[in-house]
């Protein structure tokens, strides 16, 4: 069973048909990187698996589990309860604009969901928090706030708060768009450790070079579509279609 499945997802917004009938699957321990140009649908996609968006056809399940129901009229409809929340569980999202809280702390902004619902102790809370910070270089700014950190350390934390969580799968929405280059590389350097530990993750992504060293499948939207996929192998060094060849060549 696959840990995520997109099943035939449409999504426009108005008359903009912005996913066209997309389906895919994520495996186990997969890092998948969708890369396109500006307006292909990727970020879009990302906010519909994570139920940020309605969809508008189609279905998207973790663990064989759906997050969507369908009405009476076959529209599909995010589900409630007790079951959004066991379907929440299972992933994590990091925005490419960070989305900390100003007013938390770098704990609090951490260990808050840990405390609130997954009702764990503040003291356990605590720990889990201090061992990501450690995992993500910021032991030693657990009590300062957002506005001290660099952009960098502000996206490290938002990694440490998705992982304190324990998803399941792991998703990216451009996660160095706001980054110069000198921080973008310490954020890089992070992701590519958790590939290294086997965590399932996707991403969304315009560092090509990044893609084709972090991921084992790629997926290239174009107009609303998976125009292409394969392994970095083969998608970067022996794309198929003109579209996905023209693509790569402008950032070489």
């Amino acid at each position: 069973m696959s840990l995520l499945e997109i099943r035939q997802l449409k999504k426009s917004f108005g008359d903009l048909q912005v996913i066209k009938n997309i389906s895919l699957k994520v495996e186990q321990g997969e890092v998948i990187a969708i890369i396109g140009p500006s307006g292909s649908g990727k970020s879009t996609l990302l906010r519909c698996a994570t139920m940020l968006e309605s969809i508008d056809a189609g279905d998207i399940l973790y663990l064989g589990e759906s997050a969507f129901k369908a009405d009476k009229d076959g529209m599909p409809h995010k589900v409630t309860g007790a079951e959004l929340k066991k379907i929440r569980s299972y992933f994590g999202l990091v925005f490419q604009d960070f989305n900390l809280f100003p007013h938390f702390s770098v704990m609090k902004n951490v260990t808050d969901a840990l405390i609130h619902t997954q009702n764990k102790s503040k003291e356990e809370a605590y720990d889990i928090g201090r061992r990501l910070l450690t995992k993500m270089g910021l032991s030693e700014k657990e009590n300062a706030y957002p506005f001290q950190l660099s952009g960098g350390q502000q996206q490290r934390v938002s990694i440490a708060r998705a992982l304190a969580l324990n998803p399941k799968v792991l998703f990216f929405d451009e996660p160095t768009s706001a980054l110069d280059p000198e921080l973008t590389s310490e954020v890089l350097k992070v992701i590519k450790s958790l590939a290294k530990e086997h965590m399932t993750m996707v991403i969304v992504t315009h560092e090509m070079n990044f893609a084709k060293e972090v991921a084992n499948h790629v997926i290239f939207m174009d107009e609303g579509v998976i125009a292409e996929e394969g392994t970095p192998e083969e998608v970067f060094g022996n794309p198929k279609s003109d579209r996905t060849k023209a693509f790569i060549k402008g950032y070489q």
